[in-house]
């Protein structure tokens, strides 16, 4: 048999599928994909042209999980949605005659936050990797450990689901799955680490659930492939015994190939440098029977057929060819006629070659790589000046645009401070990494993050204006929609992406200058009773005891028909969010529950900033028209019904937007004095924690359409505002173990009872105020506190006398009070205020710190009625068609107070049922 006859003939694998020939395509990072992670059409034709020839074609890695991606452009299979992109990209790759398997994986801590939103990255163990500027990651819970095998799990559904033939697991490149069986990365002392066999355990379960759902979802020529790196530099690493072992206990479960990582496929030991023995051949002398029965796939410097035979002769059975096929499409074909290829492209052959240009900057320049966006051009090039303000400054930017991607964003006049170059310069990579504006803002520097991310947008729609007029469009064209949503914070995104997942056409009207409304303020978390993710924490809870708590809470004064709505909805809105990429899995409490089920990020972050970044993504990825610094004059209403709405924008242009359907969703009038002070006198002067757009627009925009109202004078202070900034102090810092004192030194109310409650506590003291303590173990659970230290709120001490003396308390007081709340932690009951929730550890963890707080007007619970399908009622509860509401705007759904962690709840649970509201009348008429 001639060279090109061996590796060009069929090879059959264990499980009986043949492959045509032993020609694979490397799985090689393109950075092609969207910024969410889904498949561009760029991607789909750049595998399309490369399949025919060569047997198989093994896909890019795809992350498993929203915090997984290693690599700008990375490609996802974390969510259903990713199914439609991924099974293009294997219809073109079958269609040409190759067989289509998918490479999965999860960085772990190899992810740079800045890829992932800002996010710290997860890891076996909070030790960081072993390079320069790496990040330190979170170590994974044992709960986390078990749901990541399950997610790799569901990639695998998804793999089937969309039609590929196999998948690979990664195992290699030090990324998730090599970290747990390191003992460099994963020095863990539970189940999941510590023994060699310990530390096997999660590449097994892995294998362990995708011949699983193999079993379930495909049929017996499901391919499973496992990739290895055989050995680390590290000490402790993995060494190539240590890989032997590994190997052999996943041919013991069965895998279908193994695929050797490494930089040339004879190289030999990175350790062990003395010998230059190929690795492969050191395989082949060490394995046993039931190893040598798993076909074994080299990569690495192949161009030519003689390269791959000579792999083959060294015992492999599959060959992998990496740039090979980038530089050649058709280089299986070509090795087949027997030519001989010098390893080169055209400078000018990028696109007859099929060649994503993020590809080929990464390949020839190895820049950072930005997503592009597939098909014609959006963008008029060139030089934008915008400008924005920020809370304190007036900010001119300037915006650089090719036609498909954001070039540059530099400052032209700003304010000039170490810190403030240092935010900007973060944001600005954040959207040039992500081609987008809607990226996650600074911890520390939000109002600045948020104007430069305006200034994009407005440069974005300038440049997209400019190039319609180019092309002899008209740019005063307005369109038609099925459905309007007035209001860019939780509730109307929530509800613009569920009418739009539904069929309708939808538009977001904004009156600020960016995205968020009060939500991205929001900070405890998302209240849920019966949830999974309490299920996984052993939390008993039941939605009955929820319905009591807020009731209560509430003083009784909730419409009981929309609690009940809420409650019952709770779960599936967590799991709603989910569904999109928003996972809110770390679960805390705040006052007035008894049980754990305020959801948040996994990482204890505020959860607003993290549900807005969410949220937008799932927008921008849907591409829901957006209208920012564009105010409702008027919601139109003719014969009966809502029929559109009059814009007036930030040109001062008056616009009539015809729509079936009108959703309001604009929030409360906190940061309205004279209104609150209309229905409640004894607030005036105080602060709000509200950004200033709530201001009751919404509300009155109703109420000239004949809305009626509820609850108005029902307006809550939160207990836990910095008077100075007006900065709100999270919930979920009591919920975490925080105490209030006085003045005195003294602890005087229960921390964990509702708002109205502590906050009338807080007032009553001598000084009106009260100060926030907590130590490092609280700071550490909960990541809003190191945005409060950056902010400067924070007084912080080694020790609690320090830390009385720099407050002016009188420290055997504060020492005497801390001692005996520690003694009620340890004995789980507070003697003195009976506080039942949030002892979880002694305050005795040093550095300590204080925040100095008093309350400030926080939550309007009054505002439009509805029913429970969201329709806005007029003054005799009667249906206004065509008009929808949901969130603050609302009243009744909290009567009296609000419970810590339900508004989130409310603007999901009622913002995605107000979108179905929408769409359903549209399509009826």
């Amino acid at each position: 048999m001639t060279s090109n006859e061996r590796i060009l003939s069929p090879f059959t694998l264990p499980n009986g599928v043949e492959l045509k020939n032993r020609l694979l395509m490397a799985p090689m990072t393109t950075c092609t994909g969207y910024y969410d992670g889904t498949v561009t059409s760029e991607l789909v034709e750049y595998y399309r042209v490369r399949a025919g020839s060569i047997g198989t074609i093994i896909v890019e890695c795809c992350f498993v999980d929203d915090l997984g991606l290693a690599f700008p452009g990375a490609i996802g299979i974390d969510n259903d949605e990713k199914i439609a992109g991924l099974a293009k990209i294997a219809e073109a790759i079958k269609a040409e005659g190759s067989k289509a398997i998918l490479q999965i994986y999860h960085g772990g801590r190899m992810v740079e936050p800045k890829l992932i939103g800002g996010r710290t990255p997860i890891a076996p163990s909070a030790i960081a990797a072993p390079r320069d500027g790496a990040a330190t990651p979170v170590a994974m819970t044992t709960a986390e450990v078990e749901a990541m095998v399950v997610k790799f799990g569901e990639a695998v559904r998804r793999a089937i689901q969309a039609g590929f033939d196999g998948v690979e697991i990664h195992g290699a490149n030090t990324y998730l799955i090599q970290q747990f069986f390191s003992p460099n990365s994963n020095q863990r002392d539970d189940e999941w680490g510590g023994s060699r066999d310990n530390r096997a355990k999660f590449p097994l379960a892995v294998l362990d659930i995708t011949h699983k759902m193999a079993r379930q979802y495909a049929d017996d020529a499901f391919i499973i492939g496992y990739r290895f790196s055989p050995e680390e530099l590290e000490v402790p690493g993995i060494r190539f015994d240590d890989t032997m072992f590994l190997l052999e206990k996943l041919a013991a479960r069965g895998v279908d190939y193994l695929h050797f990582s490494v930089g040339a496929a004879l190289r030999p030991s990175i350790n062990d440098t003395s010998d230059p023995t190929p690795l492969i051949d050191k395989y082949c002398a060490m394995r046993s029977d039931v190893l040598a029965q798993v076909p074994v796939m080299g990569v690495g410097g192949v161009v030519n057929a003689a390269e791959a035979e000579q792999g083959l002769d060294h015992g492999y059975d599959l060959i992998a060819v990496g740039r090979a096929c980038i530089a050649y499409p058709d280089w299986a074909a070509r090795i087949a006629k027997g030519e001989n290829l010098e390893l080169f492209i055209d400078s000018t052959q990028r696109e007859a070659l099929n060649i994503p240009e993020p590809l080929w900057r990464f390949s020839l320049v190895e820049a950072m790589i930005r997503d592009m966006s597939m098909g014609e051009a959006k963008f008029k090039p060139g030089l934008f000046v915008e400008t924005v303000q920020d809370d304190t400054s007036e900010m001119v930017i300037n915006v650089s645009l090719e036609t498909d991607r954001i070039t540059g964003i530099e400052l032209a006049s700003a304010p000039q401070s170490v810190e403030f170059t240092s935010s900007f310069e973060e944001i600005r990579d954040r959207i040039l990494d992500a081609n987008s504006p809607h990226v996650d803002a600074i911890s520390g520097a939000t109002s600045q993050s948020e104007a430069v991310k305006k200034a994009v947008s407005k440069a974005m729609l300038k440049s997209s204006k400019a190039r319609v007029a180019e092309e002899g469009g008209d740019v005063t064209a307005v369109k038609n929609y099925d459905v309007v949503v007035v209001g860019s914070g939780g509730a109307g995104l929530a509800a613009a992406i569920q009418a739009h997942d539904e069929g309708a056409s939808v538009l977001i009207v904004e009156k600020m200058p960016t995205i968020g409304g009060n939500t991205i303020k929001a900070s405890a978390g998302m209240n849920a009773a019966e949830t999974r993710f309490q299920r996984v924490k052993g939390i008993q809870d039941s939605k009955e005891l929820f319905f009591a708590e807020t009731l209560k809470g509430g003083g009784d004064k909730n419409n009981p028909e929309l609690l009940r709505r809420f409650v019952e909805n709770a779960p599936e809105a967590i799991e709603w969010l989910a569904r999109r990429g928003i996972m809110l899995n770390d679960i805390t409490t705040t006052g007035g529950m008894s049980i754990d089920r305020t959801h948040r990020p996994r990482d204890g972050s505020a959860v607003g900033g993290y549900l807005i970044s969410g949220l937008v993504r799932n927008v921008t990825k849907r591409g829901i028209d957006v209208m920012l610094d564009t105010s409702v004059e008027e919601i139109l209403f003719t014969e009966g019904e809502v029929r559109g709405v009059r814009l007036l924008n930030d040109e001062q242009e008056t616009l009539n937007v015809q729509a079936k359907s009108v959703i309001v969703a604009t929030g409360g009038f906190s940061a309205n004095s004279a209104m609150v002070v209309k229905y409640r006198p004894d607030l005036e002067g105080f602060v709000t924690t509200n950004h200033k757009g709530a201001t009751g627009g919404g509300i009155a925009l109703l109420e000239r359409l004949g809305a009626g109202t509820v609850d108005m004078g029902e307006i809550q202070i939160h207990p836990t505002v910095e008077q100075k900034t007006s900065y709100l102090v999270s919930e979920s810092i009591r919920g975490g173990g925080a105490i209030l004192v006085s003045q005195q030194g003294k602890r005087f109310y229960n921390e964990m009872s509702t708002r109205d409650k502590v906050s009338a506590a807080i007032i009553a003291l001598p000084e009106h105020y009260a100060y926030i303590v907590f130590d490092e173990h609280v700071r550490a659970k909960n990541k809003a506190a190191d945005e409060y230290i950056a902010k400067g709120l924070v007084t912080s001490a080694s020790s609690p006398r320090e830390l009385a003396d720099k407050l002016g308390i009188d420290h055997h007081a504060f020492l005497a009070t801390l001692e005996r709340y520690n003694g009620f932690v340890e004995k789980q009951h507070d003697e003195d205020f009976g506080r039942t929730t949030a002892l979880r550890a002694p305050i005795n963890e040093g550095p300590f710190h204080a925040i100095q707080i008093a309350p400030g007007v926080h939550h309007t619970m009054g505002g439009v009625t509805i029913n429970t399908e969201t329709e806005v009622l007029d003054t005799e509860q009667q249906v206004i068609p065509g008009a929808y509401a949901a969130g603050e705007v609302v009243g009744g759904i909290h009567g009296g107070n609000r419970i810590g962690g339900n508004a989130v709840a409310d603007i999901i649970i009622f913002g995605s049922l107000a979108g179905h509201q929408a769409a359903v009348r549209a399509k009826r008429r």
